[in-house]
């Protein structure tokens, strides 16, 4: 009873105090009205429109001097805002030269706005769970953005930016649509060739980047299909890569090989907007080899059994002894490799809403055919969605986005490449007079039989992801990104009986269907607290933040043999024989807890201190967790006394960074002794064999970077130099540890003590050379020289390593046998005794290293603009060493095509060759010769290119009689023109046999109204 009487109590007297705390406000509430009310009457609303002499401008920002009101420009430019008549409005667009102008009591204002390449300065880098403006960062970030991004004719992003960024280094590895790049980031870091990738963020959200299946199902292709594909260029905003320790330390154990993050486009507040484009184009084989003619042909092969002492010529020399057409020359490249492959895209958006929600839905459509005969085609699908909010009193916003794509790739089962190169030209037609495949009395393997089964895929990719975020109270800020990810995979290798010659009477029993199937789900959640504060001259920004991280996979291979018919190869449940290739379930967990603080005094001296604690399911207990973290400063000189009022020097930073990253990229239960099945069966038993031992003593790769900088413009940074160098050292490499065969293991996972180094310089160029109200030439340059070296390994000379690896080498290198020329008396191949044995050995005369990393790349951009025609224009340059056209042919003399340098041949005692005696395989000592050769430093050649990457040419229609809407008009071009001493089939290959890029030309219109 008490206790009631006494809430009561406390009641009223809330209740009291609250009645009197407004009766003492009330007079003061009530002259605020009032002048508020006398301020309202003495104001004017004006509007008018946002340009730049040509185009509105949407997004311009005006604001009155000395106040907090702002309002953006619409879709069409226009803008209104309530003023008093001696305001004075301020114009800012990031691009654009900032525009101040006085009311002076008008009602409407038209400003035209000019643009500004020196502003850059101001402009917000991404750094993953921050922001921060490009003068004040400490890192090393690399961006570029949607302008450069969609003028290129690509669909893989990765493509999007080749040249263009330091230190990044791309390369495509085919050109069958679908396929993938290799991406490095300031060299390789690992030992292991799957654990140099980067991390790839995209909207906040880590997406997976290992490849798609075991590749047993997709055999037209070098590797496994890329993930990356499923991101459409057209939806990408910018893109970021974080290459230094203070840059990726945030990110932990998953920032070692460097971090791409990756933003989509967002909803932009005013008038809905509509957007569409279509494009159509063509693309080709860049160039093609010379090879030999069919007399050249013919010439050679005799010789070739001349020298090896063979006549009469015997009976399977089809192509010599009169079997095949002697007069018949096909250019096999063009007939088998020169098809037109077109590409046709077609996107559209729709975008709006109002200054506290906006929206932005897109989709597109792309399908390229390809260059090999038959009616193959890439098909890819995509929708995007994008939905910000922002609370009135601008204290709760929320970001959503989504997106889904759908893929179909059909292709032939094998890349026709090495067939196009291979064939003798005097090789007999492809096809008969009634249209059949023409497998001429079974002389030959008819090249189209491999269309006859086909490599088809199918992937449904959706990345998902939320970010919501409170102000509590001022400067501090709780935030939650939340994300998700779901990838699936089904692809089939289809090989039917119909592949084979019909004369051996194979019907659908001998027919088989490889079938891949995959699955890829993950979560991600990841709270924040942010703090800002501002303590006189010291600006303090706190970062803390955890993610928890979830992901599960599936994956099986399976393959079928003897169907009743082909026309249920794709039925597996119809084959007689089935057999289970692959079949793995794989889950991962990933914690961790990560921080930044950030001090600026004056906005002149800089230091930015990150860390992370990370957890990971791929280690053993007592080694799941380890720290990482970074401290990075800088330093803004041109804002001291001594120079911020110089008319030269305009800006200059000194910036420097050291930290340590790490690296979990071994895979799932590496550390477990795991076991398999044998999928024998055994008294009707499937039993399980031993796949790994057990190591929980291994632990975390580590990364240790270096780097200092500066950073310099002139003349209003219309000059604008940036020279990096860096030193990275990654040691406890993961890898497997060669084991006895006793054991039966042939390696188990350990850390091994071998350290890594990267070390290089990076410099980038930027000037706007002119710059005008209706003309403006901007130029980009950048540069990269970099050195890899394999520092430490110990016992390297005693373990399997030792034929791939030397210390104080790098680590993509090749161990080859040093070729000394042609003998003129023997005709043979010769090469250096390099042990000085007396004699030719892999193990003591293949040591010579041949280093396949470039040398130094970059690229070379201009952009010019003029009125409403705008021209840009990228040339890429790598100077670098790779396999020359050896690495594609048999040895000279053998039924199969040549290049025509090896007419250069030696053919009697005292001739002075380049390429020894011919031989059809028949001479031991001139096919081991040959072989040596291949292996040799005579088959790597300066594979050195400048290349035309990308053109873009543009022109806005003018519409004046058409209100509110814009046309665009455009062709663009990627590939166009190489320069390059290299001549084999192209200089950017990873792998023989495969298709090389494409040249590509294409037109296309955009409409926005």
């Amino acid at each position: 009873m008490k206790i009631i009487s006494l809430n009561k109590g406390l009641g009223a007297l809330w209740y009291l105090l609250i009645f009197s705390i407004y009766l003492f406000s009330f007079p003061i509430l009530a002259k605020n009205t009032l002048s508020h009310k006398q301020s309202i009457q003495q104001q004017i609303q004006i509007s008018g429109t946002v340009t730049d002499g040509t185009n509105p401008l949407p997004g311009v920002t005006i604001t009155i001097k000395g106040q907090q009101k702002t309002v953006v420009s619409d879709f069409d430019g226009k803008f209104t805002i309530t003023v008093s008549p001696n305001d004075i409005l301020i114009f800012t667009y990031i691009g654009f030269k900032t525009v101040t102008m006085p009311v002076d009591g008008r009602s409407v204002i038209n400003i035209r706005m000019q643009e500004d390449a020196t502003a850059l300065q101001e402009v917000k880098i991404n750094a993953g769970y921050y922001s921060v403006k490009e003068s004040e960062r400490t890192g090393s970030i690399s961006k570029i953005t949607a302008k450069d991004i969609e003028k290129q004719p690509v669909t893989n992003v990765l493509a999007a930016m080749q040249g263009r960024m330091a230190g990044v280094s791309i390369t495509q590895t085919t050109g069958v649509p679908g396929g993938g790049f290799d991406i490095q980031i300031r060299g390789l870091n690992s030992v292991r060739s799957n654990g140099n990738n980067p991390l790839y963020i995209i909207d906040g959200v880590p997406y997976a980047t290992d490849p798609i299946g075991s590749g047993q199902a997709s055999p037209v292709l070098p590797g496994q299909p890329s993930p990356l594909n499923s991101i459409n260029p057209e939806q990408i905003e910018s893109i970021e890569v974080l290459k230094d320790a203070d840059a990726t330390a945030i990110y932990g154990s998953r920032g070692a090989n460097g971090v791409v993050l990756i933003s989509t486009k967002k909803g932009k507040g005013g008038r809905t907007q509509f957007t569409a484009n279509v494009s159509k184009g063509v693309g080709s084989v860049t160039r093609f080899m010379d090879l030999l003619n069919t007399p050249q042909y013919l010439a050679m092969r005799e010789q070739a059994f001349a020298n090896d002492g063979i006549s009469p010529l015997p009976n399977t020399a089809y192509d010599v002894n009169g079997t095949w057409d002697r007069n018949r020359y096909t250019d096999w490249q063009e007939t088998l490799l020169g098809n037109t492959s077109e590409i046709t895209t077609l996107s559209s958006s729709v975008s709006g809403g109002s200054a506290g929600t906006q929206y932005l839905a897109s989709g597109s459509f792309n399908k390229q055919t390809t260059v090999f005969p038959g009616d193959f085609n890439y098909k890819k699908a995509n929708f995007n969605l994008n939905v910000n909010h922002e609370s009135e009193n601008k204290r709760f916003r929320s970001i959503f986005t989504v997106g889904y794509t759908i893929q179909h790739n059909l292709q032939p089962r094998d890349d026709l490449m090495t067939s196009a190169l291979a064939l003798a030209p005097n090789a007999p037609a492809l096809y008969q007079a009634d249209g059949s495949l023409n497998w001429e009395n079974s002389t030959w393997i008819n090249p189209l039989s491999s269309l006859e089964g086909e490599y088809e895929a199918k992937t449904y990719d959706l990345i998902a992801n939320s970010v919501l975020s409170y102000q509590i109270i001022k400067n501090f800020e709780i935030k939650s990104n939340f994300g998700y990810t779901s990838t699936d995979n089904n692809e089939t290798a289809a090989l039917p009986s119909t592949q084979y010659d019909p004369a051996y009477g194979v019907g659908a029993s001998y027919s088989a269907l490889k079938v891949g199937t995959l699955s890829r789900k993950s979560w991600i959640i990841e709270p924040q607290l942010n703090y800002k504060e501002q303590f006189g001259k010291m600006d303090l920004d706190v970062l803390v933040g955890s993610s928890f991280q979830a992901q599960k996979g599936r994956m099986r291979d399976d393959l079928g043999q003897g169907f009743p018919s082909n026309s249920l190869i794709y039925n597996l449940a119809s084959a007689s024989v089935k057999n289970i290739l692959l079949s793995q379930e794989q889950e991962y967990r990933y914690a961790a807890l990560f921080g930044r603080i950030n001090l600026n005094w004056n906005s002149k001296y800089i230091v930015n201190l990150t860390g992370r604690r990370d957890g990971s399911s791929r280690f053993g207990p007592g080694k799941q967790f380890a720290s990482f973290g970074a401290v990075g400063g800088a330093w803004l000189f041109s804002l001291e006394d001594l120079l911020k009022d110089s008319k030269i020097v305009s800006f200059g930073k000194i910036r420097a960074s050291y930290g340590v990253t790490g690296s979990d990229q071994i895979g799932d239960y590496q550390y477990l002794d795991t076991y398999a099945s044998t999928g024998n069966n055994y008294g009707g038993i499937i039993g399980l064999e031993p796949a790994r031992l057990f190591n929980p003593a291994f632990g975390w790769e580590t990364n240790r970077k270096l780097e200092a900088a500066v950073e310099a413009g002139f003349l209003n940074d219309r000059i604008f130099i940036t020279a990096g160098y860096y030193k990275n050292r990654s040691s406890n490499q993961l890898a497997g540890m060669p084991l006895p065969g006793t054991t039966g293991f042939s390696s188990i996972q350990s850390n091994l003590a071998a350290t890594v180094e990267n070390k290089g310089f990076e410099g980038t160029l930027r000037t706007v050379t002119i710059q005008t109200q209706d003309f403006n030439w901007t130029s980009n340059l950048n540069i990269t020289v970099s050195r890899n070296k394999l520092v430490a390994f110990p016992d390297l000379e005693s373990s399997t390593y030792k034929n791939i690896y030397s210390i104080g080498e790098p680590l993509n290198i090749k161990k080859v046998y040093q070729f000394t020329g042609v003998d003129p008396a023997t005709g043979l191949y010769t090469f250096a005794d390099r042990d000085s044995d007396g004699k030719i050995t892999f193990s003591g005369d293949r040591t010579l290293v041949k280093d396949f990393n470039p040398k130094f790349f970059g690229g070379f951009q201009n952009s010019f603009r003029y009125k409403k025609l705008q021209l840009d224009f990228l040339f890429q340059f790598v100077k670098q060493e790779n396999y020359n056209a050896t690495a594609f042919f048999a040895p000279a003399g053998m039924l199969s095509q040549q290049p025509i340098t090896v007419l250069d041949s030696w053919k009697q005692p005292g001739d002075i060759a380049s390429h020894q005696m011919y031989t059809t395989g028949a001479n031991g000592e001139a096919a081991n010769a040959a072989s040596r050769y291949a292996s040799s430093n005579a088959a790597i050649t300066d594979a050195s290119y400048i290349r035309l990457k990308n053109i873009s040419l543009s022109y806005d229609l003018p519409l004046q009689f058409i209100k509110d809407m814009r046309c665009k008009v455009f062709v663009e071009g990627q590939n166009l023109l190489t320069f390059t001493p290299y001549t084999g089939a192209d200089p950017e290959f990873k792998s023989t046999g495969y298709l090389p890029p494409l040249r590509v030309l294409s037109a296309g219109l955009q409409i926005t109204f």
